[in-house]
């Protein structure tokens, strides 16, 4: 069974900085891409940015020069550094992981329980 632990959501002032931390957990053979999503109510979930297994990132253009993503393979954990946060970065972040199980399975989706990110003016 897999899991992913999010954590470093909270409320912040606009021009502000959080990081996001996502661990990926139980029985995992590899990881390929690693991501944040983020969603507001009633509205799709849409890729914020992320991460291949090599280090080839991904940005939404809405957050490029804002946003870093990052990864340690060894820890199997996805960072998100967001730095001058503006209030409509306001969103819950979901963290996404491709993951293989074992050797021979197909990769599967997984996602975070998600979290708050609130941004005030």
């Amino acid at each position: 069974q897999v899991q992913l632990v999010e954590s470093g959501g909270g409320l912040v002032q606009a021009g502000g900085f959080l990081r996001l931390t996502c661990a990926a957990s139980g029985s995992i053979f590899s990881i390929n891409r690693m991501g944040w999503y983020r969603q507001a109510p009633g509205k799709p979930r849409e890729l914020v940015a992320s991460i291949t297994r090599d280090g080839t990132t991904n940005y939404a253009d809405s957050v490029k020069g804002r946003f870093t993503i990052s990864r340690d393979n060894a820890k199997d954990t996805v960072y998100l550094q967001m730095n001058s946060l503006k209030p409509e970065d306001t969103d819950v972040y979901y963290c996404q992981a491709i993951i293989r199980i074992q050797i021979g399975s197909y990769d599967a989706v997984y996602w975070g329980q998600g979290t708050q990110v609130t941004v005030s003016s």
